[in-house]
């Protein structure tokens, strides 16, 4: 074989030779870690105290001890908590030059003065550190991000460092993120000690409107009963009263979601530009719309729920069997009303054809599913087809009501039925909606929209991309 041959057998070999990864720990996230690389072509080894317990290592990989296992890697990943970094002083001189990925979180906020990354830094200044993994989970990482989070977030301080946890993350089917410096890995270890952030403002939202409500409900209809006419109707509570709570609630929390698109048009008209801030309450509010989108259509499934139910009630078939049988006694027929006819079933198609385009709104807002839709697409469905859906089901509504507003015996203790509150606001959303859509208001928001400003109306503020929600109308 001549020197030519050689040399090429030589480069083919160091072409096809997997790259090797060092893990220090072997919990069940350095398992799962472990047990991805290796389906992912890279060569795995293990650092731990006891070389000798492998039982539970995925097959293909080996383990060695800490010195060892990071001879032949030039990443190595810190799968073991801050309590436990102390066997790397020892292993310092060894580490220097190679890039330590550190995956630990902590149990709560503040509890150490600095990060976790950063004081492995300072442990082993020699080596390059880089904060990675930590908000993926071992499920994420066994079943490929296909039921869980598929993003990781990185920050370190030196771009290639970066770049190589950025390429073994996309290798294994992730998205990286870099969020910055070294300084950022607190704010990345925080994160997993966050309980539903962007949850928290509709959740209490949500319970509010329906204690509030519920409690409506029950005075006007239960309490009203007894104190009046000493009938006891509270068996009404688990079902009538419930079932007129929740389509409320569901109805008044998808108005809210267009809400401050609305007001952000009008706060941009009288701004006169695109490049003032919106005030916190505004901004956190356009921030959570998709959740309070999703918790309105929670309640509108029960309503449908609940709604099911109402023919083989208990009550009701005991009304209709009362009723049948004294027009019988009575001999009386009863008449057909063609206008309760029309009333009727236009108030079921209002309701079938809103929430049909609200479960289309729920379904397009999954990430599997708005992300393979373009921008236009996106917004046509969650704006144009979002109006249309509060317009079905707000018409749905006074079709429910008809003309009991009217009725002086609807307003017991002087207080309008409870139907008549849910459409406060999805009046003034749509009110609000049509003026903007009218043709002289649009051509003025949509010039301030593609960049123009009034006169003298340059933010003394300076611009500020804060402003630059999706689906802001």
């Amino acid at each position: 074989m001549n020197s030519d041959s050689v040399a090429m057998t030589d480069l083919s070999e160091k072409m096809h030779k997997p790259e090797t990864v060092c893990i220090y720990g072997t919990g069940d996230f350095g398992r799962s870690l472990g047990l991805r690389l290796l389906q992912s072509g890279y060569s795995v080894v293990y650092g731990s105290r006891d070389p000798k317990n492998s039982l539970l290592l995925p097959k293909g990989s080996k383990v060695m001890s800490h010195a060892a296992a990071a001879c032949d890697a030039h990443v190595v990943f810190m799968a073991v908590q801050r309590e436990h970094y102390g066997f790397l002083t020892s292993l310092a001189s060894g580490l220097e030059g190679k890039v330590l990925v550190d995956v630990s979180n902590n149990l709560k906020r503040g509890l150490y003065p600095e990060s976790n990354a950063e004081y492995l830094s300072r442990l082993v200044p020699g080596a390059t550190v880089v904060k990675a993994f930590n908000t993926i989970s071992a499920w994420a990482l066994q079943f490929g991000g296909l039921d869980a989070n598929r993003q990781v977030l990185i920050c370190g301080d030196r771009a290639d460092a970066k770049q190589q946890v950025v390429n073994i993350a996309q290798s294994l089917g992730f998205t990286a993120l870099d969020r910055g410096s070294l300084r950022a890995a607190a704010e990345l270890e925080d994160l997993p000690l966050q309980l539903f952030p962007l949850w928290r403002l509709p959740l209490n939202i949500a319970i509010c409107l329906t204690a509030f409500i519920f409690f409506y409900a029950l005075t006007s209809d239960v309490i009203y009963e007894r104190v009046t006419n000493g009938k006891d109707i509270a068996f009404r509570i688990m079902i009538s009263l419930a079932n007129k709570t929740f389509p409320i609630v569901s109805l008044v929390m998808l108005s809210l979601c267009y809400l401050p698109g609305a007001l952000a048009g009008f706060l941009q008209l009288y701004n006169g530009t695109k490049y003032r801030r919106f005030p916190d309450w505004l901004d956190r509010w356009m921030l959570c719309r998709k959740q309070l989108g999703l918790l309105a259509l929670a309640f509108g499934f029960l309503h449908v729920l609940y709604t099911l139910v109402i023919p083989i009630r208990y009550y009701v078939r005991y009304k209709k069997n009362v009723f049948t049988i004294s027009l019988v006694k009575d001999n009386k027929t009863y008449e057909f009303d063609n206008t309760m006819a029309w009333r009727v079933d236009s108030y079921y198609s209002m309701g079938m054809l809103g929430f049909g385009l609200f479960v289309l709104l729920g379904i397009t807002s999954l990430p599997s599913v708005s992300n393979s839709l373009n921008w236009r697409e996106f917004r046509f469905i969650q704006s144009k087809l979002g109006y249309i859906t509060l317009l079905l089901c707000t018409t749905h509504t006074f079709l429910y009501g008809w003309n009991k507003f009217l009725k002086p015996s609807s307003y017991r203790w002087w207080m309008p039925p409870a139907y008549m509150l849910s459409l406060v606001v999805p009046c003034v959303v749509l009110i609000l909606k049509l003026i903007l859509i009218t043709p002289c208001v649009d051509r003025s928001v949509t010039r301030i929209r593609q960049g123009w400003e009034r006169q003298g109306m340059t933010s003394a503020n300076g611009r500020d991309t804060k402003t630059s929600h999706p689906l802001i109308a």
